[in-house]
């Protein structure tokens, strides 16, 4: 398996970040994180991919193809060492005039090329006949001028420098299973008023925690709704346990879309601006949920975006 980096330039970011994941799918590659940044010229895109290196010709054939780019580039992936987005406005740095040597040159020449003619001109001059010299005149007073200083203009501000933020990879880490316990002890209770209990669940716990302990209470909270209320619902198809399982369960958390195997959440209360995703709570709640109910057979859900890193609704695509 490879990772490259998608870097892109679009006019505008709604739907960006979807449409561009359904292109990642399609060829192939996983999304291992994204991020949508403003800049002078446009929409900064920037995604870490990882597949096949076979499939590496097809994700760049289809994201040439994508008319929301104006321009697009795919570059290998090394931890530790980003890159800098080829788009993003550089940093203006003041410079003094020079005059090109060309021009210094040009002007020279036109000095010796004036002088000879300068010179004919004085040996063609006829002699005048001296006469008597005048008596020397006073010359008149000259009036007393009183220079006005200028006021001085406020010099501009400097442009303040673009700045790229680099991304911060943390280590991922185990979850705090004593930190998930005590936010789900009162489950039956709570339940579905328990998103205060998820967010201080997601701030309780280390940074490199969050995630995995998100997602461990999903796998609990799914699994405890699926015993309460679908316990008869088994040995369905994915797309019935979607439609008539994941779809509604989820509903009664978060305003919830279904459009085929893709889930779409809107304004989740999980998924802040900061870049701190909770869509591992949801991915793990469809786990426990649907796990038990489908055939016998694998289940995958891939966060295709996430409202955290600047996209408009966050979307869950379910396989088997």
């Amino acid at each position: 398996m490879i990772e490259l980096e998608i870097q892109g330039l679009s006019e505008n970011r709604e739907g960006l970040l979807i449409e561009v994941g359904r292109l990642v799918m399609a060829s192939g590659f996983t999304l291992q994180r994204q991020r949508l940044q403003q800049d002078h010229h446009g929409i900064l895109l920037t995604m870490v991919v990882r597949g096949p290196p076979r499939k590496k010709r097809t994700l760049e054939a289809a994201l040439d193809a994508c008319d929301r780019f104006i321009s697009v580039k795919v570059f290998p992936f090394v931890e530790g060492e980003p890159n800098p987005h080829f788009a993003a406005s550089p940093k203006r740095v003041g410079s003094a005039a020079v005059v090109p040597p060309a021009v210094a040159v040009a002007s020279t020449a036109a000095v010796h090329a004036a002088t000879p003619m300068a010179e004919d001109r004085i040996r063609n001059v006829e002699p005048v006949a001296a006469s008597a010299p005048e008596p020397p005149r006073e010359p008149p007073a000259e009036p007393e001028f009183e220079f006005i200083l200028p006021t001085p203009r406020a010099s501009a501000p400097a442009p303040a420098p673009v700045v790229t933020t680099p991304f911060v990879e943390l280590v991922p880490l185990e979850p705090d299973a004593a930190a998930v316990e005590k936010a789900l002890r009162e489950l039956e209770y709570d339940y579905p008023q328990i998103v205060p209990q998820l967010l201080a669940l997601a701030h309780s716990v280390a940074a490199g925690a969050r995630e995995s302990s998100l997602a461990l209470a999903g796998q609990r909270a799914g699994a405890w709704v699926f015993a309460r209320e679908y316990a008869l619902d088994d040995g369905l198809d994915l797309r019935e346990a979607i439609e008539h399982i994941g779809t509604p369960a989820l509903r009664a958390l978060v305003e919830v879309d279904q459009q085929g195997a893709q889930l779409h959440i809107r304004d989740s209360p999980l998924c802040t601006e900061d870049g701190h995703s909770g869509c591992s709570f949801f991915s793990g709640f469809l786990e426990g949920l649907l796990g038990p109910a489908i055939a016998p057979g694998g289940l995958s859900i891939f966060p295709v975006c996430c409202r955290s890193y600047g996209a408009d609704e966050c979307v869950l695509a379910i396989s088997d």
